[in-house]
């Protein structure tokens, strides 16, 4: 496959989307970012790395700017906008991280609205990982040796801050099926047979 793959991966916690990007990202051998993205925002932006893990992914207070008015040119230097909140800012920083390095060439990028930032490119393949509730909890509870209460109140509160962080910076509600090429039931399908249906809709994609 000689065309870019730009592949934007939305998911509940617990899905497994972050291991099903992975595996996808090893078989097209292709760069994987999930945090990952934050380092490169840290590395364009001059803040430091921690302070945007510490605000990953959190919906912030107020919203100064409009990114479907074309208020904040994307692209255009950071400079323009320290009149902004800090995290906006570090949002803004991440647009640009995503910009910087899908122009590099093939990626898959996970979370953080990617599928809403990158919209406009016509090379983009989004989709969104979901699961049962129950699937989840078991899945949460072996990775972090919860209990099935524990797993199911982090999953709840994790999936709660990335929806309200995704439709605060976004026009697309987060996990609206509408808003991506496909959405897929980890939970029904299993890792590997997820992966499967995603890389065949991105070699579909390719022909």
């Amino acid at each position: 496959m000689e065309s870019k793959i730009i592949l934007t991966i939305g998911r509940q916690f617990g899905s497994g989307g972050a291991e099903i990007g992975k595996k996808l990202a090893k078989e097209f051998n292709i760069p994987f970012y999930d945090k990952e993205i934050l380092t490169e925002a840290a590395k364009k932006s001059g803040y430091s790395e921690e302070l945007f893990t510490q605000r990953d992914e959190k919906k912030t207070g107020s919203l100064l700017f409009s990114l479907s008015t074309g208020a904040y040119p994307i692209g255009g230097p950071l400079s323009y906008l320290y009149d902004l909140p800090l995290d906006d800012r570090l949002f803004l920083a991440q647009i640009d991280a995503m910009k910087h390095v899908t122009k590099q060439g093939s990626c898959i990028i996970v979370g953080r609205c990617a599928e809403y930032i990158l919209r406009d490119d016509p090379g983009v393949i989004s989709v969104f990982i979901h699961a049962p509730l129950e699937k989840r909890v078991e899945r949460i509870s072996k990775l972090y040796q919860l209990t099935p209460q524990k797993a199911e109140s982090l999953i709840l509160k994790t999936d709660k801050r990335r929806a309200q962080y995704h439709n605060y910076y976004s026009t697309d509600k987060w996990g609206d099926a509408t808003a991506y090429h496909m959405c897929v039931n980890s939970g029904a399908l299993g890792i590997d047979k997820s992966v499967e249906l995603i890389r065949d809709l991105v070699e579909l994609s390719h022909k």
